[in-house]
């Protein structure tokens, strides 16, 4: 059988011209290379070089395993390179998970900096799941999970991104647009635009409509632009998280209100299953995200 040994040496027979150079190139002495020549030889039954003085030249057959050691090495180094890199977590891909709307809109903004950090990096994102994401995790179709819900289970960390606050957006001309927050019952008679999840994944209802027996008239809208867009044509109200509603308030008739005199806060958790929390990219994503804080 050829090794990757035997066309290292055919490849420095070539590439030196004499027997002495390609051992000094090989780290080799002289007898122990013209050894592992004479058993190569020996082993495939052919002559793979001549001498010609002190020079060697290498047969038709020896031309052949040139070749192939031109071809294959090159590849076999890559390769090791490539296995060194996916052991040390700097190539790879990188499946992320996304379970709420906001939580998209905030993937956006530091994909292109975790690509430029990690660049024999490549990333996928999911952000539909069969079940919920946390399964998607833990069954191993996402390697890490953007979510402001934490859910207990074996086997699943959560690390901390940055925390905020979730906000009414309202129409510059709607009549609670000069209130500094708000209280349930003021939504009672609100059409409120939710993105397509059930009620019950909804913080505006499990942490604040429903603890007060309050249920408004719901739209679901897909699209984010679409629904503050209707916000500021006043054809409903909806909730955001503040950092992302601030940005529309930027561009759009809308301003934004707290939710009761507190306010709703939240954090968003980057969840990685517990065996892989020390690789290297998943580290570079935790910390990239918790870089951004500051800006939200």
């Amino acid at each position: 059988m050829i090794e990757r040994s035997h066309l290292k040496i055919i490849q420095a027979l070539a590439d030196n011209g004499t027997l002495t150079a390609a051992a000094n190139a090989l780290f080799l002495t002289q007898p122990a290379l013209s050894h592992q020549i004479r058993y190569l030889e020996k082993k495939l039954e052919v002559s793979l070089w001549q001498r010609d003085g002190r020079q060697l030249r290498l047969t038709q057959a020896g031309e052949l395993l040139l070749r192939v050691a031109r071809q294959v090495l090159p590849v076999l180094e890559q390769t090791e390179k490539t296995l060194q890199a996916y052991g040390e977590g700097r190539m790879g891909v990188l499946r992320l998970g996304v379970e709420c709307h906001p939580c998209y809109e905030w993937l956006k903004g530091i994909l292109s900096s975790f690509l430029i950090a990690m660049p024999d990096m490549d990333v996928d994102i999911v952000n539909k799941f069969q079940f919920s994401g946390l399964e998607g995790l833990l069954n191993h179709h996402v390697d890490l999970l953007v979510t402001p819900d934490v859910v207990t289970m074996a086997g699943a960390v959560y690390e901390p991104l940055f925390d905020y606050e979730l906000v009414l957006l309202v129409a510059d001309s709607h009549p609670l647009a000069s209130n500094k927050f708000i209280v349930a019952e003021q939504l009672c008679n609100e059409k409120l635009l939710t993105f397509p999840v059930a009620h019950e994944r909804l913080d505006i209802f499990t942490q604040f409509l429903l603890p007060e027996a309050i249920n408004p008239k719901t739209k679901a809208i897909e699209s984010l632009d679409i629904m503050v867009q209707m916000v500021g044509l006043n054809r409903g109200v909806t909730v955001l998280p503040g950092w992302l509603a601030d940005e529309y308030c930027q561009k759009l008739p809308v301003k934004t209100i707290r939710l009761g005199k507190k306010g709703l806060a939240k954090t968003l958790f980057a969840a990685m299953r517990e065996s892989d929390v020390d690789i290297s990219y998943m580290q570079a994503f935790v910390q990239l995200g918790k870089q951004r804080k500051d800006e939200y």
